[in-house]
């Protein structure tokens, strides 16, 4: 007898249930009916591919524009990119949605994704995109059923 490791393919997209800054599951509703959730394309999908592509990219550029030695981003690029990136692989948001002060509507589309990561005081959602998609475990058949 053989295992079949085709059964343990990732999943493409996995659904992260948001935590507040303290921790605690976030939910739309009093009733805690309704997940405050991200849904997110994983390590094992062509979006996630793009992605770190990209990632390369850009630190080979910075090699190219130092002569070659190795330079960190500063804090705004960073951000910025973190947010292009994590943006890119953001399926969508469920049962939430982001007014910044002074808006007249919410933040909509791929906007709304970038906004959200890019917002530094919401950097607790960041983190916790950043945390689950680095994690194939959060990808597989047995997640999803969870």
């Amino acid at each position: 007898m053989k295992l079949n490791i085709a059964l343990l393919a990732a999943t493409s997209t996995a659904a992260l249930h948001v935590k507040n800054p303290a921790g605690e599951l976030l939910f739309a509703d009093a009733e805690r009916t309704l997940p405050v959730r991200i849904l997110v394309h994983g390590p094992g999908s062509k979006a996630y591919g793009v992605v770190e592509s990209r990632q390369s990219a850009r630190m080979l550029k910075r090699m190219q524009d130092n002569d070659g030695k190795m330079t960190a981003s500063n804090p705004e690029e960073r951000v910025s990119e973190t947010a292009e990136d994590l943006a890119a692989i953001t399926s969508a948001f469920e049962n939430f949605e982001y007014q910044p002060d002074g808006a007249a509507e919410p933040v909509t589309g791929e906007d709304l994704f970038h906004s959200v990561y890019a917002n530094p005081s919401l950097g607790f959602i960041t983190r916790q995109v950043q945390k689950f998609v680095s994690d194939w475990g959060n990808f597989t058949a047995a997640s999803k059923a969870a």
